[in-house]
C-alpha cells in the first residue's frame, strides 16, 4: 500500500510556481493578483480564504479579501464582482460559498468573468472543460488529476467508479477521467444515491473517487485487491479520544480499506491539501492569459 501525500505534492507545486513568478518579477512584470469575496463568518468559509491568504505569499502573489456582514445585499455583491470583473489589476477572484440563503448562488457565479473566474465553477468553464477546451478546472478534481499524474498511477484502460454527482466534484471528475490523455483514457461509472448494485459496482472498480460527504462509508468489502481509492470525503464528528473533542473523517474506512489497496489518499492530508493549489494554479494562468488569449 502507498500513501499518496497531498501535502507533499502541494508543496512542489507550490515551489513550481514561486520560481516563476519570482522569474515574471525579476523581468519587470507585475505578480499574479488573487482576490476572494467572502460573506459572513461561516467557520469552514473563513478558515479556506485564510489558507488563500497564506498560499498567496508564499509563492509571491498579491492576495486582497473583501468582506461583508451577512445580511449584505446580493446588489452590493455584484457590484464588488462587477468590480474585480473590471480591474486589470486583478487577474482572479472567487466568491466564498456558500452563500447566505438570500443571495443566488448561481446568479452570483455567472456574474463573474469567465476569464477571472479561478473557481472553474462558471457555466462557460464547465462547458470548456466537457469539451475538452483549455479551462480553470475546478480545485477539488484539479488536485486528483494532479495527484494521479504526479504518482504515475496508471490510468488508460482502467475502471473508474466515482461516487457521488455533484457539479463540484462527481461530475466534472468522472468528465476528466473520461477524456483521452493522461490521466485519462479510463471507462467511467457514476455512482450515486439511487444506484443498485453499488457494492458489486465498486468492487470492479480499479479506481475509486469516494465523494459523497459519507463518513466512512466506503468499507473494505467494496473495495478489490490493488485497487486505487481517492477520498475526497472530509466530516468533522465528535471523538471522545482527541483534545478537541472531533476528528475529521473521509468517506472511506481508512484502517480495513487501506491494506487492500495499491495506493489511497489520507483524510486530512489527501485531496484537500492540493485545493489551494489549484487556485493559484488557475490564478497564474489567468495572469498569463493561458486560457482566453
Amino acid at each position: 500500500m502507498n500513501l499518496i501525500d497531498g501535502k507533499k505534492i502541494a508543496s512542489e507545486i507550490k515551489a513550481e510556481i514561486a520560481a516563476e513568478v519570482k522569474e515574471m518579477v525579476a523581468q519587470g512584470h507585475r505578480p499574479p493578483h488573487l482576490a476572494a469575496i467572502i460573506v459572513g463568518h461561516d467557520g469552514a468559509s473563513e478558515t479556506y480564504v485564510g489558507h488563500k491568504e497564506k498560499g498567496c505569499a508564499e509563492v509571491g502573489f498579491k492576495s486582497t479579501i473583501i468582506r461583508f456582514e451577512e445580511d449584505a445585499t446580493e446588489a452590493e455583491l455584484l457590484a464588488t464582482i462587477k468590480k474585480f470583473n473590471e480591474d486589470p489589476e486583478v487577474d482572479g477572484f472567487i466568491v466564498q460559498l456558500p452563500l447566505p440563503k438570500h443571495i443566488d448562488e448561481n446568479k452570483v457565479i455567472e456574474a463573474i468573468d469567465p476569464k477571472k473566474d479561478v473557481d472553474g465553477f462558471h457555466p462557460t468553464n464547465v462547458g470548456r472543460m466537457m469539451i475538452g477546451l483549455p479551462s480553470y478546472i475546478s480545485a477539488t478534481p484539479f488536485g486528483i488529476m494532479e495527484l494521479l499524474k504526479r504518482y504515475k498511477i496508471e490510468t488508460a484502460g482502467k475502471h473508474a467508479v466515482v461516487i457521488g454527482r455533484s457539479n463540484i466534484v462527481g461530475r466534472p471528475m468522472a468528465n476528466l477521467l473520461s477524456q483521452k490523455g493522461y490521466p485519462g483514457d479510463c471507462t467511467v461509472t457514476v455512482c450515486h444515491s439511487r444506484t443498485k448494485n453499488l457494492k458489486e459496482v465498486c468492487h470492479s472498480a480499479d479506481i475509486i473517487i469516494a465523494a459523497l460527504g459519507a463518513p466512512e462509508f466506503v468499507t473494505a468489502e467494496m473495495v478489490k485487491e490493488g485497487a486505487v481509492v481517492i477520498d475526497v470525503g472530509i466530516t468533522r464528528v465528535k471523538s471522545e479520544t482527541s483534545k478537541s473533542g472531533w476528528k475529521l473523517l473521509g468517506d472511506v474506512k481508512f484502517d480495513e480499506v487501506a491494506p487492500k489497496c495499491s495506493y489511497i489518499t489520507p483524510v486530512p492530508g489527501g485531496v484537500g491539501a492540493t485545493t489551494i493549489v489549484a487556485l493559484l494554479t488557475n490564478t497564474l494562468k489567468a495572469c498569463k492569459k493561458e486560457i482566453y488569449k
